[in-house]
């Protein structure tokens, strides 16, 4: 019976097939055909005896079920592979493994998995990029309340505040394809790094195999690939996830009902939002998102664990990183996935984000008279005095930011009513957000091109 949540509930198909025990067998059989075509490149395999070799390293021939049967017997799972190769490739199976340890087929398999994986969330990625484009583009001018710490601010517009979103995301993609060669790793130098089992092209084996995988060569290894390279990954994911929770934790606090600025869509004829509240319009699918992000990047402190092997390699890595790598990568896409669902259907409520800023009764707007009091010849200080002043009145009181500068004899002397009236106006004090969102805007579509 399904047991972990990704079998039943969270994650894609694609993603998840990746990291199936079906996708982990059959790279690594993909690895073990590999070997035998590069032992065949440097004349110690014959062609026919790769061709044998290579008509059976198919999960439908050499299938995982029999994998499985044999491993019970020996406990070892390469040892169970092989044997299953064996038993399919006839007289050509006396090339199979050959000069190779365990780990050069697991790690370069997983290398397999994370270049695909990496495919994955390149494309999700910029998915997400071109998403979060269009909804900077569409809000560039939208006026509504800035704040800092949780507390009105001055002006700001939704189409900045999704603007650094944007770049943040941006970064992510540099990122990763900064890692990828990094990353996409395998190794094959045999059981300690040295290369014996390989012979004296042993090197050249490696770099036939790793290149015709597709995957990087590394200079040096132990018994495995240095973890550092799944540390930088799993970093890379934790990083992002980190990002998301960010932006769906900022549409979760403009959803709350005192704030209502945005929302998540709501399928008013079918979506229920409680058992028992009947009016709720709750943002679940961004709550959903930030909950699976926390795993995310709990999977950091096993990642680091997984590094410090005794020696040249023990085996206290190898059960985590099932859980360490796999769900991460499914855990992301599904969290990626989500955001990109929730920003493409946003809802943006331009007259409540008004409402907000005009109940804040020009207070919002304090630095700007502020500013225009210093332009007018006023040392900063004492026009930052005159302010504060002026915004502690209005707040007691109750009154309108603008009617005690009205009545303030230094604010009163540097404007006539208009020009003081003008400076209340929340599109004046918007600087270069535009050109802001401009930029950001070409500059992530440039980057997913």
């Amino acid at each position: 019976m399904p047991l972990c949540p990704l079998d039943y509930r969270y994650g894609r198909d694609p993603v998840k097939d990746i990291w199936s025990d079906l996708g982990r067998h059959s790279r690594q059989l993909e690895v073990e055909r590999a070997l035998i075509w590069a032992h065949k490149e440097l004349g110690k395999v014959s062609q026919s005896d790769y061709d044998a070799v290579a008509a059976i390293s198919n999960p439908d021939i050499v299938t995982k079920e029999r994998v499985e049967e044999i491993e019970a017997e020996t406990k070892h799972d390469i040892m169970a592979l092989t044997k299953a190769m064996a038993e399919k490739a006839g007289d050509a199976g006396w090339c199979i493994h050959l000069g190779a340890t365990s780990n050069d087929i697991v790690d370069t398999a997983v290398a397999l998995q994370i270049r695909d994986s990496i495919d994955q969330q390149t494309e999700i990625i910029s998915t997400l990029i071109s998403t979060i484009a269009d909804l900077a583009e569409r809000e560039r001018d939208t006026v509504c309340l800035g704040r800092t710490h949780g507390q009105a601010a001055v002006p700001i517009t939704f189409g900045l505040k999704v603007a650094v979103w944007l770049d943040e995301f941006r970064r992510h993609l540099i990122r990763l394809q900064e890692l990828s060669p990094r990353v996409c790793v395998g190794k094959f130098l045999g059981a300690v790094g040295t290369g014996a089992a390989q012979g004296e092209h042993a090197r050249e084996l490696q770099e036939h195999i790793m290149t015709h995988l597709g995957l990087g060569t590394p200079l040096v290894t132990t018994q495995v690939v240095g973890r550092d390279r799944y540390i930088e990954w799993v970093s890379w994911m934790a990083n992002v996830a980190t990002s998301v929770e960010k932006v769906l934790q900022e549409i979760r606090n403009l959803q709350r009902t005192e704030i209502a600025e945005v929302g998540e869509y709501f399928d008013v004829e079918k979506q229920v939002g409680s058992s028992t509240m009947a009016h709720k319009r709750n943002p679940i699918t961004a709550e959903n998102a930030c909950g699976l992000a926390r795993v995310v990047r709990a999977m950091m402190l096993p990642t680091w664990e997984n590094a410090l092997l005794w020696h040249e390699r023990d085996l206290a890595n190898s059960s985590a990183e099932r859980f360490t790598l796999s769900h991460s990568v499914v855990l992301l896409d599904d969290v990626l996935s989500k955001c990109d669902r929730v920003l493409g259907k946003l809802v943006v409520d331009k007259d409540n984000m008004l409402r907000n800023i005009n109940s804040q009764n020009g207070l919002v707007m304090a630095e700007k008279v502020m500013i225009a009091l210093v332009e007018n010849g006023i040392p900063r200080d004492e026009a930052h005095e005159v302010l504060r002043s002026a915004s502690m009145e209005s707040l007691q009181k109750g009154v309108h930011l603008e009617d005690i500068c009205a009545m303030t004899p230094t604010i009163a002397a540097a404007f006539d009513g208009d020009e003081l009236h003008a400076l209340f106006d929340p599109n004046s004090h918007l600087g270069v957000s535009a050109e802001l969102v401009d930029e950001a805007v070409a500059l992530a579509r440039a980057a997913i091109k």
